[in-house]
C-alpha cells in the first residue's frame, strides 16, 4: 500500500485519486487560515513553485480540529488562500486528521510516520504539554501545518511538525526529487 492507493475529496465536492501523482514527489500538509503557522502558506507556495517543474506537488488539506482555526467553507478557504498567499497548489476538502472521523489518508500517514514533538517546538510544545500532554506521545497530528514528504513511489519518507518551516525542508525535497 502507498499514498497512491487513496482517493481524496476535492474542494468542489468531487473525488481525486492520488494515483494521478504517481512518479511525483508530494508534500501533504494539513492547513488552516487562522493559525499562527498560516504564514507558512507563502513558504509552501515558494517551495512548490521552485520545484514543480521537477515533479513536485504540495497538497493542502484544511482541518478545523485545532482551536477552530479553519472555520470557513471551501469557497472561503480558496478565496483566502488566493487573496492572501497567491496559492496555486491544490487545496482539497476540509477533513479531520485525528480521531474516529480521521480521513483514511491521514490514518495511513500517521501510522507510517508517527512523529515526535519536543521542546524545540517552543510554544507549541509548551501548550500541548500543559493542555493535551497525551498527544505528545501519540501518532496524532499535533497541530496545523504538519507536513508529510512522499517519495515518487508513494511511500512516506518523512514527517515535519508544524514548527518546521517549508524553507527548512527544501534539502529534503531536493533529495526526494533526485532519488
Amino acid at each position: 500500500m502507498s499514498v497512491h492507493d487513496f482517493d481524496v475529496a476535492t474542494a468542489d465536492g468531487g473525488t481525486q485519486s492520488l494515483r494521478s501523482y504517481a512518479g511525483d514527489v508530494l508534500l501533504i500538509v494539513n492547513v488552516a487560515s487562522q493559525c499562527g503557522f498560516t504564514p507558512q502558506y507563502s513558504g509552501l507556495e515558494s517551495l512548490f513553485r521552485a520545484h514543480r517543474d521537477e515533479g513536485f506537488h504540495v497538497l493542502g488539506f484544511p482541518c478545523n480540529q485545532f482551536g477552530g482555526q479553519e472555520p470557513g467553507t471551501a469557497d472561503e478557504i480558496a478565496a483566502f488562500c488566493e487573496s492572501h498567499y497567491d496559492v496555486t497548489f491544490p487545496v482539497f476538502a476540509k477533513i479531520d486528521v485525528n480521531g474516529k472521523d480521521a480521513d483514511p489518508l491521514y490514518r495511513y500517514l500517521r501510522e507510517r510516520e508517527p512523529g515526535q514533538l519536543g521542546p524545540e517546538a517552543g510554544f507549541l510544545y509548551e501548550h500541548l504539554k500543559e493542555n493535551r500532554p497525551n498527544v505528545l506521545d501519540s501518532d496524532d497530528i499535533k497541530w496545523n501545518f504538519t507536513k508529510f514528504l512522499i517519495g515518487r513511489s508513494g511511500d512516506v519518507m518523512a514527517r515535519f511538525e508544524s514548527h518546521v518551516a517549508p524553507a527548512d525542508i527544501d534539502q529534503d525535497v531536493t533529495a526526494a526529487l533526485a532519488a
